[in-house]
């Protein structure tokens, strides 16, 4: 039995990430319509913050893979002009609406339903942020979505990477993470590295095209 659920569980995640458009669209508004993710809704305490204020200088943020949009409310709001989220869930979106509306910050949050692998930009921005987002790229289409976004960064922007690197019970650092933030750093000029030590081993990469 227990081996039938973990074979569930793998198959469940791989498919969250790498399966079709239209599966990963199911699966994610299945999971943000219940309160499977409800221990999310408040990470204003979180390590991005200070990364984002420093880099967005007042700007533009695109936010791929937003979740229910804790970024676009809980960033400071003077850190940003203009904030755009891209979700696939419009489960997830919906939150994001919602609490947008409560908080007064309509006028400078907007989102977009869409696969963020497939998104296409309209224009250019400050940030591009990937909030753990980047656990759900294929190796293989690193560089190439990387790539791809990279025409949509202005003259002084950056990328923005904030994910977890280990495992929060045993603390072992996760290869598959590793093998990406090594490849991204081989390829881009970085400009902050930082790792915080508490649960999960968070860590924070800005990063910009080289020269």
């Amino acid at each position: 039995m227990y081996i039938v659920q973990r074979a569930l569980t793998f198959a469940r995640g791989f498919l969250l990430s790498y399966g079709p458009t239209k599966i990963k669209k199911a699966l994610w508004d299945k999971e943000f319509s219940g309160n499977k993710w409800n221990f999310i809704d408040d990470t204003a305490s979180d390590c991005v913050y200070a990364h984002l204020e420093k880099h967005a200088r007042g700007g533009d943020i695109l936010d791929l893979g937003c979740g229910p949009g804790n970024t676009a409310n809980e960033l400071a709001e003077s850190a940003y002009t203009t904030y755009l989220g891209v979700d696939i869930s419009e489960s997830a979106l919906a939150k994001g609406m919602r609490r947008t509306n409560e908080n007064g910050r309509a006028d400078k949050n907007s989102f977009v339903c869409s696969d963020f692998l497939s998104y296409m930009p309209t224009r250019k921005f400050d940030v591009i942020l990937f909030r753990e987002s980047m656990y759900h790229i294929p190796y293989g289409s690193v560089m190439e979505l990387l790539n791809k976004y990279s025409k949509y960064l202005k003259s002084n922007g950056v990328f923005i990477v904030r994910l977890y690197t280990g495992d929060f019970q045993t603390g072992e650092i996760k290869l598959r993470v590793k093998k990406k933030m090594d490849l991204i750093k081989s390829k881009f000029d970085v400009v902050e590295l930082s790792k915080y030590d508490k649960p999960g081993s968070p860590m924070v990469l800005v990063f910009r095209p080289g020269q």
